[in-house]
């Protein structure tokens, strides 16, 4: 029969009246509640939680099926396993086809981005940029802004590298100067 036979066939045979219920799903889930819980756990995406719950339904429909079970022990597990495959898959088409319920926020917990501090940075960054010479701010601006090389803002601006870095050097120099004093 299966593994389980020896073991499950006298006490199934004991619980085949009604009133055996409780001793019918206290045998099963002895018996087969590991494997039930390992199935259920495949199954659920490894939800510990929602597996447990497809366990414990699954004995809860064992238990109210209890005159109707095939007592052979494979035909028991197979049964169990059935039920708790269509119990996942219900579980799985009710949550695609409901929205998740979520709390409805309170209006003064709602945060709102605050751009301010960004627009305030921008405008120290520009007025610092304005107190630069023409060629310090466009190299600033060609080699930051633009992500270009100092070879390449170079030979935009017909001028030697070493040029262009010296502007760098200085403007950058003079752009910490700025925002130190600025705060």
């Amino acid at each position: 029969m299966g593994r389980h036979s020896r073991t499950l066939r006298p006490l199934v045979d004991q619980c085949a009246d009604t009133d055996g219920r409780d001793d019918l799903v206290t045998t099963l889930y002895q018996e087969f509640g590991g494997p039930l819980k390992a199935y259920a756990l495949n199954l659920t995406g490894h939800d510990r939680h929602w597996a447990e719950d497809v366990v414990q339904e699954t004995l809860i429909r064992a238990w109210r099926n209890a005159d109707k079970l095939d007592r052979r022990p494979d035909m028991l597990l197979a049964w169990l396993y059935t039920v708790a495959r269509r119990i996942v898959i219900d579980g799985w088409r009710s949550r695609r086809a409901r929205p998740q319920e979520v709390e409805e926020a309170d209006a003064d917990s709602i945060g709102v981005p605050d751009e301010s501090e960004k627009t305030l940075a921008a405008l120290v960054i520009y007025d610092a940029l304005r107190a630069l010479s023409p060629e310090q701010r466009e190299a600033v601006l060609q080699t930051y802004l633009c992500d270009r090389t100092v070879n390449e803002v170079a030979a935009n601006l017909g001028v030697p590298p070493g040029t262009v870095k010296s502007r760098i050097y200085h403007a950058v120099r003079a752009l910490r100067r700025a925002l130190r004093d600025r705060g």
